[in-house]
């Protein structure tokens, strides 16, 4: 968290330097901790962004059921909320200390517009596509690459469902997979910005996709990802809210202004009508006070679970994807080769989730779930922890994607802002978490397994073209210490084999592929990281290219997640020898 901190002051301080002391009154200590808090009564309605400091986490869940945190920082007992008069008040009738954060408060309060030649994008934000251009970039993906990729209708939005002027959104999923490719395949999930205002994860979610079909035939583990899974994407889970928020509105919840109370309009970051979607949920909706029942809260769940057509749409959606696996019982698992992975992404805080939300009780596959969201983490450095770690919730995805259906699933929290800098997500979070992203696509076979194992990096052949018959060199290194370990410890083994199929690889039931066996570069499987290699035969390969797969096994037996390279055979060229004609005139 300390680095967290360390950023938002060194934010603030260059915002300052940039726009000048109007911009933030508070910014211009020295001491940019200090600057951030100035220990001020604050005057007028608000709104504003307050460190709100504890002494019993029963406090934070009281806080969570009603007005969502940004931050939570349990290791020094504060969190970070947006507040005006009556939540301040309210705050401090609850028993929080509360300092006003000045940078973020600027921030909260900050007018948005286009840049100078800004023409494309969120005002202010030009590396994030509104929704209609997320739209259209889909449809330009499916007009490109029709072979890989359909544009679903999968519900409606709930302005679209009002007989109103607004004409509001399809519900739309991206479907990504060679369809020339026989099934079935397992599938990844993954839907954005249900929360409106977190600009980041839509953006994400395109540009993975963007990824995906750019890649497909050059890079091969996009190749064989897409020949063998599929992967959806909903990249506006909350389209109408999102319309909102694009103007500068912290808009968090859907638009359904049918249920009640006297709203803010234009809706602030701690009173807006809507409803949660992310607590409208029908698994455990509204069992554990983690939510709230007043319409104008941030945590407003609904009238009744699955009250909203978002929702509905979401949840129809996924179960018609994904086989049940897992009973009723709460504490019934889902079978150890379940398939599936379910992720949902918002902004922000740096955490990689996983269920259970609504109870400290680990969920049933809580040891499988912990192993993969370790190894997720490890990719993005973020801080890997059961939901329920931040603050209880109920009605939410994740908890529904594997309490109703057995899947592994997942809450991403990315970056260190709802509205993050182009710069942070350029540099920082897109180069971070789209490897998290192909890594859940490549264990969604056996996400309750393949994490299990070690990963297979840095393969190569050599030479990568070659002539029947001419020996190449695959090498690769085998990896079993990859998680990230900040929040615990993953027990790590030695690795014990590693192996390669060439074209096919060993799901194919026909024809059934032979796998062929690497050796430890140093002469012995003996260490945690291995150097592996092999020499593999050209004789029988078939002009043009080939796809070589490879994966290692750990001690405990665990064989990890494939990585593909690609090799092409070359016809040898021949060479005609010319012998001289003479003719002879008569």
């Amino acid at each position: 968290m300390e680095n967290r901190r360390e950023r938002a002051g060194l934010v603030c301080l260059v915002i300052t330097l940039l726009f000048g002391s109007s911009w933030s009154a508070g910014t211009q200590a020295v001491d940019v901790q200090a600057s951030l808090l100035p220990v001020v009564e604050p005057q007028g309605e608000g709104p504003w962004v307050v460190r709100a400091y504890y002494t019993d986490r029963q406090m934070v869940n009281d806080l969570a059921a009603w007005l969502e945190p940004w931050e939570v920082h349990h290791d020094e007992g504060y969190l970070v909320v947006a507040v005006g008069r009556a939540e301040y008040d309210r705050l401090l009738a609850a028993g929080f200390r509360l300092e006003i954060d000045q940078c973020l408060t600027d921030e909260l309060n900050r007018p948005r517009a286009m840049l100078p030649g800004q023409v494309e994008g969120i005002p202010g934000y030009p590396c994030y596509r509104t929704v209609e251009e997320t739209f259209a970039t889909a449809q330009n993906i499916v007009a490109e690459h029709p072979n890989l990729a359909t544009w679903l209708d999968v519900g409606d939005s709930w302005e679209k469902t009002q007989p109103a002027d607004d004409p509001g959104y399809d519900m739309r999923v991206l479907r990504l997979t060679n369809s020339a490719v026989p099934g079935p395949r397992p599938k990844l999930f993954t839907m954005t910005s249900v929360h409106a205002r977190e600009y980041t994860p839509a953006e994400l979610a395109t540009r993975f996709a963007e990824y995906l079909v750019d890649n497909y035939d050059s890079d091969a583990d996009v190749t064989w990802l897409l020949d063998y899974h599929e992967i959806h994407l909903m990249f506006q889970a909350n389209p109408d809210g999102r319309r909102i928020a694009e103007e500068g509105y912290y808009q968090r919840k859907n638009t359904n202004d049918t249920n009640g109370g006297s709203c803010s309009v234009p809706p602030t970051a701690y009173n807006q009508y809507g409803t949660d979607l992310n607590r409208n949920f029908e698994f455990q909706w509204g069992c554990c006070c983690g939510s709230s029942t007043k319409p104008c809260d941030e945590t407003y769940r609904g009238p009744s679970a699955v009250s909203e057509p978002e929702t509905q749409a979401i949840q129809d959606y996924v179960r018609s994807q994904f086989p049940d696996q897992r009973d009723d019982d709460l504490s019934a698992p889902a079978p150890a080769d379940a398939t599936g992975v379910f992720l949902d992404i918002h902004s922000y805080s740096e955490l990689v989730l996983w269920p259970w939300g609504f109870t400290h009780t680990p969920a049933p596959n809580s040891v499988a779930l912990q192993t993969l969201g370790r190894k997720l983490a490890c990719f993005n450095g973020y801080t890997p922890d059961q939901a329920v770690g931040l603050y209880l919730t109920d009605g939410t995805t994740d908890d529904f994607a594997y309490g109703d259906l057995g899947l592994a699933a997942y809450t991403f929290e990315l970056g260190t802002a709802f509205f993050q800098d182009c710069s942070t997500f350029e540099n920082t979070i897109l180069p971070g978490n789209l490897p998290a992203l192909l890594y859940a696509a490549k264990v969604s076979r056996t996400p309750y397994l393949t994490p299990s194992g070690p990963d297979a990096l840095d393969l190569a052949v050599e030479p990568n073209k070659a002539v029947p018959g001419e020996p190449v060199q695959l090498t690769a290194t085998i990896n079993d210490t990859r998680y990230n370990c900040s929040n615990g410890v993953e027990p790590a083994q030695s690795i014990v084999a590693a192996e390669y199929y060439v074209d096919v690889p060993p799901w194919v039931a026909s024809p059934q592929p032979a796998p062929y066996p690497m050796a430890a570069i140093d002469g012995s499987f003996d260490q945690q990281i291995e150097r592996v290699g092999t020499t593999v035969d050209t004789a029988g390969l078939g002009n043009g290219r080939h796809i070589v797969f490879v994966r290692g096994r750990d001690a405990n037996g665990n064989w990890g997640a494939f990585s593909a390279v690609f090799l092409y055979q070359v016809v040898k060229p021949v060479f005609y020898t010319y012998l001289p004609v003479v003719i002879k005139h008569g």
